[in-house]
């Protein structure tokens, strides 16, 4: 059996980034949830060259129904879902998980297919035809998180993330970011 995550044990419950929203969030964490740039390379300012990638889930399966919709993903297609832990000095920091749909895989200039431990933000920020499009945000329980996750990242409290909608010559991508305690 396929499965869609490593990360959850149902999908989490999105809200479209609104006017006002900014101020549900801790102001700690506001900053990095609306980071325009890439969030690598802002942690690799604060961490060095610390900042590791740990591949946790990468594989061809069918997204989640909210990810596949704002995709434009028909029900049985498959795309390449990569899930990830950030971290530094065995800190966590970020948990992400990126949704990539095979012609995006196509038209991109590197193989997003084939990152291993490189962080996603090295690859597409540094791609000119980059743009960002919708943004979401929510805040995941613990209780959602499977419990391998749950204890690895250090999971006792409720954790905010961001999703966004990035897309490289008219071909879109959604990435997911989890922001640990640990990264304040």
């Amino acid at each position: 059996m396929v499965r869609k995550s490593a990360l959850f044990k149902q999908e989490p419950s999105w809200q479209e980034n609104r006017q006002g929203t900014r101020h549900k969030l801790p102001a700690t964490l506001q900053s990095w949830v609306y980071e325009s740039g890439s969030l690598t390379q802002r942690l690799r300012r604060s961490y060095g060259h610390a900042v590791a990638v740990d591949v946790l889930l990468q594989q061809w399966a069918c997204p989640f129904l909210s990810e596949r919709t704002l995709l434009k993903q028909p029900e049985h297609r498959y795309c390449l879902i990569r899930e990830v832990l950030l971290h530094a000095d065995g800190q966590p920091l970020i948990l992400a998980r990126t949704i990539i749909p095979a012609n995006t895989i196509k038209v991109a200039r590197s193989n997003l297919s084939q990152l291993g431990t490189r962080p996603l933000g090295e690859v597409i920020f540094a791609c000119p035809e980059l743009e960002r499009s919708a943004m979401g945000i929510a805040l995941v329980k613990p209780s959602l998180w499977t419990p391998a996750v749950g204890t690895a990242a250090a999971i006792n409290q409720p954790v905010w993330g961001r999703r966004t909608v990035y897309t490289i010559m008219s071909k879109t991508m959604l990435v997911s970011e989890f922001f640990l305690p640990g990264l304040w």
